[in-house]
């Protein structure tokens, strides 16, 4: 007996496997076009419950469920949270022995692991393609999407492997992508390179109105740091650095004033990376320190404030990072401490990191935006949200500008 996928179906699912009576939006419309063999990509904000829109139709139909992940932290953390919920689910990582690397693939052969995350780099190695083939794989979920892209933040050439493995199994799957932060112009670079020309674009809007967006410009960022850090005393949050050595030193010297802080970055040892992570989630420590290898994907609501001690390189890197705060909906800070040295700190980066001279100068110019975003005395929001493609009014009235905006002395001299 065919099962009939429609709105009263897709809500009992919900409440049999999650508990919640209703989707947030786009979840449904997303789950649905799933279900009726369409690939789709969806761009939702950070914590719109992206991960809910391919977990769910994988939960419906038979087989195992692939998805592509950027970061190991990524994939531990989701893996884990769904282990939790009684889902079987497993994770592949470079790290790993021979053995305990055989058991995830026998398990997920064998029915045992509905969800495997791995990396796009295992997708070329050739002891997995054997695997692959002889999975039941029904769904590949592409997570992160916008590493896809050349034109994206966070660009991976390995995401270029999906296509050519996705072609290697003997039944094509079900494909879906996910980013919460891609431009028109990236979108459809996503859809061409996942080889998904018929694809869904489900955007539901970039717009988080919890979070209070604020820049400020200062030559003091330790000075600057410590006196909001004194004002949100016992809160939750993130703080990211440009290097790892920048993280080095913040940290330190968020612990000589007596603050509860650990650092992330990738020079540190996995074990050490993994405890510091877990201490964060858990609610042992309220303080991290991390550079851009901590945060995509991390899964913890109580997140009051995120500031970036450095500016980013790009304005999708800010406003994911930035969206790590307030996931449960609450009222969250986004602080940006900006000083013109990081424009060069950011050129140098640039330049180290891309030799290729046409993505240089694409970089560059994303940075260029992105110090736009730093030195504009307009609405904060309006300059996030029209990068995105998205239109919005002159002033939010909930940004640090609006706010200075609103009680400068030039407006009350005009009665305004």
């Amino acid at each position: 007996m065919t099962r009939i996928i429609d709105s009263d179906f897709l809500h009992r699912a919900l409440k049999h496997f999650y508990g919640y009576d209703s989707f947030r939006d786009g979840q449904e419309e997303i789950i649905s076009k799933i279900l009726h063999g369409q690939p789709v990509l969806a761009v939702l904000p950070t914590g719109a419950g992206k991960s809910i829109c391919f977990q769910l139709p994988s939960l419906l139909l038979r087989g195992v469920t692939l998805v592509i992940s950027p970061l190991i932290s990524l994939m531990k953390d989701q893996a884990e949270a769904l282990t939790a919920r009684g889902i079987p689910a497993a994770y592949l990582d470079s790290s790993m022995t021979l053995d305990e690397y055989g058991r995830v693939l026998h398990a997920a052969l064998n029915k045992q692991c509905k969800f495997l995350y791995v990396a796009p780099e295992r997708l070329s190695n050739p002891r997995f393609v054997s695997f692959a083939q002889k999975a039941y794989i029904t769904m590949v979920a592409v997570d992160e999407a916008h590493c896809v892209s050349q034109w994206g933040h966070s660009f991976r050439k390995d995401y270029y492997n999906i296509p050519e493995f996705i072609k290697a199994l003997p039944t094509r799957p079900l494909v879906a992508a996910f980013t919460a932060t891609a431009t028109p112009e990236v979108r459809q670079d996503i859809i061409q390179r996942l080889d998904i020309p018929g694809a869904s674009i489900v955007c539901t809007g970039f717009d988080r109105p919890n979070l209070h967006f604020a820049v400020q410009r200062t030559r003091d960022k330790d000075r600057s740091l410590l006196e909001f850090l004194r004002k949100h005393d016992k809160q939750c949050g993130v703080i990211y650095c440009a290097t790892r050595s920048k993280v080095e030193s913040v940290t330190q010297q968020l612990q000589r004033h007596g603050f509860k802080a650990l650092r992330y970055h990738a020079g540190l040892t996995p074990e050490e990376r993994r405890n510091n992570q877990n201490a964060f989630v858990g609610g042992l420590v309220p303080l991290i320190v991390a550079t851009n290898a901590f945060g995509m994907g991390i899964d913890k609501a109580d997140v009051r404030f995120v500031v970036h001690y450095n500016m980013p390189k790009d304005v999708e890197s800010y406003y994911q990072e930035a969206g790590r705060a307030g996931r449960d909906g609450l009222e969250s800070e986004c602080l940006l401490l900006y000083d013109k040295a990081d424009i060069a700190v950011n050129t140098y980066l640039i330049g180290h990191d891309q030799p290729d001279l046409a993505w240089k100068a694409h970089e560059m110019e994303l940075l260029q935006k992105m110090t736009f975003y730093c030195n504009t005395s307009g609405c904060l929001r309006r300059v996030l949200l029209e990068y995105f493609g998205e239109k919005a009014p002159a002033k939010c009235n909930h940004c640090g500008n609006c706010d200075a905006n609103k009680n400068a002395s030039w407006r009350r001299f005009l009665d305004l």
